[in-house]
């Protein structure tokens, strides 16, 4: 089994964590994993991008040109959505944000309203750990069953009143998604 997951958003969205919980758990999990976050300079609202690969097998290369998932969390990121999937690849669009979907008749569109559930759920803030649990149900490469370890090293210790939240959050995203 081998996921290449290409994540997108704007800095802030939480883009960047969202790459590194996935590869810890997978870790967790016994698999090998890459990741390799870019950004840009600016502190918020600047692009925020993840490749990510998860894996039974030796990787060969970290990078992602063509991806078997992408998650993209903003409108602005739908272009390079259409281009980074595989044909016959998989998108989840946060589709609280995201309102024209990319133009890939070849790939699944998963509509997944991230930034609806996490207000729901009482933080915007969250609306990645929604996103990574529709992530999970979607492509089953990351069960997220030791996530709340992964979270405990994750946070610092006086953030760890958040790790009930962010787990409730990511079961909505499992929930949000049809099997």
């Amino acid at each position: 089994m081998t996921e290449k997951t290409f994540m997108a958003g704007f800095g802030g969205q939480g883009i960047i964590s969202l790459g590194q919980l996935w590869v810890y758990s997978a870790m967790k999990e016994g698999l090998k994993v890459t990741f390799f976050p870019f950004y840009g300079a600016e502190k918020r609202g600047g692009i925020a991008r993840a490749s990510v690969i998860v894996s039974s097998d030796e990787i060969k290369s970290p990078l992602v040109t063509s991806a078997d998932s992408v998650v993209v969390m903003n409108q602005d990121s739908v272009e390079i959505a259409e281009k980074v999937c595989k044909k016959g690849g998989t998108i989840l669009v946060n589709s609280s944000l995201v309102k024209t979907d990319p133009a890939r008749p070849d790939a699944r569109i998963v509509h997944v309203p991230c930034n609806d559930i996490a207000l729901k759920l009482g933080d915007v803030r969250i609306a990645n750990m929604v996103m990574m649990g529709a992530l999970s149900k979607v492509t089953g490469a990351v069960k997220l069953d030791t996530l709340e370890s992964v979270l405990k090293s994750f946070f610092p210790s006086s953030k760890h009143a958040l790790i009930t939240l962010n787990i409730a959050a990511v079961e909505e995203g499992k929930k949000a998604v049809l099997g």
